[in-house]
């Protein structure tokens, strides 16, 4: 897109225009005088306006608005079809995908998934899924979640075995699929994405130091500084599966990607395990969580021996949070998680009671509130953004 030259009238029109299309986001369907009354234009500025969006097929009329002083005025909004975009949550089971327009209304939803242990192709997977979902026209952009994250220096996942993501370590991996599906692709580690769905809509609003941890099978966490995520040097920031912790086996002994360090003590096979020390089962980990907090709520010795269980675990998981608060001090800790959601209050007042006992920082311990699949909320509020960006101009409407 051509810039506008800086004092021109072009560069004036262009302000006014991603002004009207902010407020038209925003708050939805407007008359020319309310257009005009929250962009500060007079009217026949706001009526030029109008044209020239009309034009580009950024606008459509919406009707009229009838009960109004003076003539019946005609609404205006966003036009849905100027523009798609697509998310995708890419798991060991399958990749779930959502299409949105750009007004942020989803038009398409799909879960495709993975036909076996080698995982197919990851292009073929991804158009296949892209496919799926029936976008109506190509989207401008797609943004994938993906366990581990791309590695700068050499293109490939990193932080992600291929057990974890079978079919995904390709070399250019962003490149590839970009080439691929014939859109741009920008590939996310899947816990920034909670993080950037819970700054966006959940607890983490408002908020601009904080730390999410997310505990299932596997551990992440995202690292919140100064409103920015924080992603490190390769892209590691927040990989503290793998984050040596007293009581766990360590790299050394273990090898580089085995079951060691922070994941070895309070992942989902740890939990597991646990648990089912003090009597609790549960075929996955939320699960086994659950059944112990319904527990711990009865009386007798099979409540006592739950309630055990679950302040080991808290004491397991706020040993690992002691570290990273004592070096970040964030404002707040979000947790989020089968196995935290899972837990609770219950398990949230435990764990912030043993964390709170072993730092002097002691921030407030906050369960997600952001419902349904995090990961694709937090890749289609990207991808908006990035689609936003190119239809409305230099400025990124979020």
């Amino acid at each position: 897109m051509k810039q506008p030259t800086p004092g021109t009238p072009s560069l004036l029109r262009a302000i006014n225009d991603r002004a009207a299309l902010q407020a038209l986001l925003e708050r939805g369907p407007l008359t020319r005088p309310e257009i005009g009354a929250l962009t500060g234009l007079s009217k026949p500025t706001a009526s030029q306006l109008l044209i020239r969006l009309q034009e580009a097929g950024l606008v459509v009329l919406n009707g009229i608005r009838e009960g109004l002083p003076g003539r019946t005025a005609e609404v205006y909004r966003l036009n849905p079809a100027a523009a798609y975009a697509a998310a995708m949550d890419v798991t060991r089971a399958g990749i779930d995908v959502r299409v949105a327009d750009i007004t942020g209304a989803v038009v398409g939803e799909y879960h495709l998934p993975t036909p076996g242990r080698s995982g197919g192709d990851a292009v073929d997977r991804v158009a296949a899924a892209l496919e799926g979902a029936g976008a109506p026209e190509t989207p401008r952009c797609v943004v994938i979640g993906v366990q581990g994250t791309i590695d700068p220096g050499t293109g490939r996942l990193a932080y992600a075995t291929s057990r974890d993501m079978p079919g995904w370590h390709i070399p250019d991996l962003v490149r590839t699929l970009g080439d691929g599906l014939g859109v741009p692709v920008a590939i996310e580690n899947n816990v920034n994405l909670v993080a950037q769905a819970e700054q966006a809509h959940g607890v983490g609003r408002g908020h601009r130091d904080f730390v999410l941890l997310w505990a299932d099978e596997g551990l992440g966490a995202a690292l919140v500084l100064g409103g920015r995520l924080h992603r490190g040097a390769t892209g590691g920031a927040g990989e503290i599966g793998y984050m040596p912790t007293p009581g766990a086996p360590t790299a050394r002994e273990t090898g580089r990607y085995a079951n060691h360090g922070y994941q070895a003590l309070t992942g989902g096979p740890a939990v597991l395990k646990i648990l089912r020390s003090y009597g609790v089962r549960g075929g996955a980990p939320a699960q086994a969580v659950l059944n112990a907090v319904r527990a711990a709520a009865s009386t007798g010795r099979r409540a006592d021996d739950a309630r055990a269980g679950l302040r080991d675990i808290a004491s397991r998981l706020a040993v690992g949070l002691a570290s990273i608060t004592s070096v970040i001090d964030p404002e707040i800790i979000v947790l989020t998680g089968g196995t935290l959601l899972a837990g609770g209050d219950t398990l949230r007042e435990l764990v912030e009671h043993e964390l709170h006992a072993l730092t002097i920082p002691r921030p407030p311990l906050l369960l997600s509130t952001v419902e349904g699949n995090p990961v694709l909320a937090g890749a289609l509020d990207l991808a908006l953004a990035t689609a936003r960006e190119e239809v409305f101009g230099s400025t990124v409407l979020s």
